[in-house]
């Protein structure tokens, strides 16, 4: 069978764990180390720190027909060796090599996100590719091997060979859902619910909107990351005491039902919708148009199938957003729509959904939950 008949008998979309298995047996995935336990997810695939990591000048893009290493071989500062940890400084850049490569078919292409732990560290991660013109995209039929830039904006991080900081996804075709597609797959499944009748809205992907009201028992609207708090080891979760990295948001910070987001502070938040990822489906949170004011709405953007469905469990599941002000004060309002919702077809249903037992999922049926790394 050759590479471009390896995925021919199954329909586009992204891939599950079983064809992503399928993809390390044809060698268009490849690890220079064994794989680890759940390292394979049910519609991605956590990537793991090499052995190397450059401090560099600044960020880059390799651009066509240049390698990473080019680049790091003009604008890197110093080489850090991993193998037995090193802390990545806040304010840095960072490029990292990947203990994962690829030699992917014409008939597939890749992205990636940072893990929802990375993201909720504050941690801003990107993949890079040999040729690449763009950050986490990955060209149908690349072959060769796959960097990560890293930049920890508000705590430094201890990190190591073999640490998971990002996420891949592949994919057959391309097969994201236009608005009447959306709509179709709301009507049928409810993707996204309200405690109200407020109105689902539907353009260019499913709006998540910002959600202040205060917790009913504790008053707590969110979170805001206390700067030079300590270091943060990415490998050891529950290490660290949330109050010595985190302070509260609560009512006495709202400013006539809005909160005022800091420049270039970090907060943690909720959406006001509930949100499912139905089993035959996945989902992208992307950031909203940045015309509608000066902020980054979220790091982590993937939603794995089963995400909030009371079928295996779940409880009501918000989405956390993950919120940066830029340049100057930025008022956001209840309700306000922050980023969208974007869904796609699985290429098969995966054996295993998000949040299943055994499955080790950190943030099924969460509310307001800080990284895995605090108590």
């Amino acid at each position: 069978m050759s590479d471009n008949q390896t995925f021919s008998s199954v329909k586009d979309g992204i891939l599950p764990e079983s064809q992503l298995i399928a993809a390390f047996d044809k060698q268009q995935i490849s690890a220079a180390e064994p794989l680890l336990d759940r390292q394979i997810q049910p519609a991605s695939l956590d990537l793991r720190l090499g052995a190397r990591a450059w401090r560099i000048q600044a960020s880059f893009l390799p651009g066509r027909g240049q390698t990473v290493m080019d680049k790091i071989d003009k604008f890197s500062m110093y080489e850090l060796d991993l193998t037995q940890g090193a802390v990545l400084e806040t304010g840095c850049v960072y490029i990292v090599e990947l203990l994962e490569s690829l030699a992917l078919p014409e008939s597939l292409s890749a992205t990636a996100n940072p893990k929802s732990s990375t993201g909720r560290l504050d941690v801003f991660t990107r993949l890079i590719t040999d040729g690449a013109v763009e950050f986490e995209a990955v060209a149908a039929g690349y072959t060769g091997p796959l960097y990560a830039e890293i930049s920890p904006r508000t705590f430094s991080v201890m990190v190591r060979k073999g640490s998971r900081l990002s996420q891949l996804r592949l994919r057959r075709g391309q097969k994201i859902l236009d608005d009447a597609g959306h709509a179709d797959l709301q009507e049928r499944h409810q993707l996204v619910r309200f405690d109200d009748e407020t109105i689902v809205s539907i353009n260019d992907g499913i709006g998540l909107s910002v959600n202040l009201v205060p917790q009913e028992k504790t008053g707590l609207v969110g979170w805001r990351a206390r700067k030079h708090a300590g270091l943060i080891d990415v490998d050891k979760p529950a290490s660290q005491p949330a109050a010595r990295f985190w302070e509260a948001v609560t009512e006495a910070d709202l400013f006539k039902g809005g909160l005022v987001l800091n420049p270039d502070e970090f907060y943690i938040l909720a959406s006001q919708e509930f949100v499912i990822v139905p089993a035959d489906y996945a989902a992208e949170m992307r950031a909203y148009d940045t015309r509608v004011g000066e902020f980054r709405a979220h790091y982590a953007g993937f939603f794995d199938p089963g995400f909030g469905m009371a079928e295996i469990g779940a409880t009501p599941t918000r989405a956390v957003l993950e919120v940066r002000s830029h340049d100057v004060p930025f008022l956001i309002e209840q309700g306000q729509t922050v980023c969208r919702l974007v869904y796609e077809p699985m290429s098969a249903r995966p054996k295993q959904l998000y949040g299943a037992a055994g499955s080790g999922s950190n943030y099924q049926s969460q509310g307001l939950k800080l990284a895995k790394h605090f108590i």
